[in-house]
């Protein structure tokens, strides 16, 4: 695993963590952590695509986002049976709602802007 590999993991491990703390903690909205799920979804898909544009990262993060939540519209038996495990209620979801589409929109549009400004940053302070 190279450097880039284990900075994007390191990010992953850290996100997931707030994001499953926001759900613990109840004064804390909702939107945040579906917010931080989509940072997540971004810096998973950077492990395995870690030199690829940061737009390509971005667009395949979103769709695999918006996949998950419209398969929540799905209520076949077997569905929501996973759903009742530990791994089906947080990767998978309960029920759709279109404001998760806003927070994963907004989280995809804040981590990828970030990456841009950051590593633009690094890029002329090494030149």
């Amino acid at each position: 695993m190279n450097k880039t590999r284990i900075t994007y993991f390191l990010a992953f491990l850290s996100i997931t963590f707030l994001g499953i703390l926001s759900r613990k903690i109840s004064f804390i909205p909702l939107w945040i952590g579906d917010f931080l799920y989509a940072v997540m979804i971004y810096f998973l898909v950077r492990i395995f695509l870690p030199f690829r544009n940061a737009f390509a990262i971005a667009f395949l993060s979103l769709l695999i986002c918006y996949g998950i939540e419209f398969l929540q519209l799905y209520q076949g038996e077997w569905m929501i049976e996973l759903r009742k495990t530990f791994f089906g209620r947080y990767v998978l979801g309960q029920g759709f709602l279109w404001e998760d589409i806003l927070a994963y929109t907004f989280g995809i549009f804040v981590v990828f802007m970030t990456e841009k400004i950051t590593l633009n940053y690094f890029n002329q302070k090494s030149v």
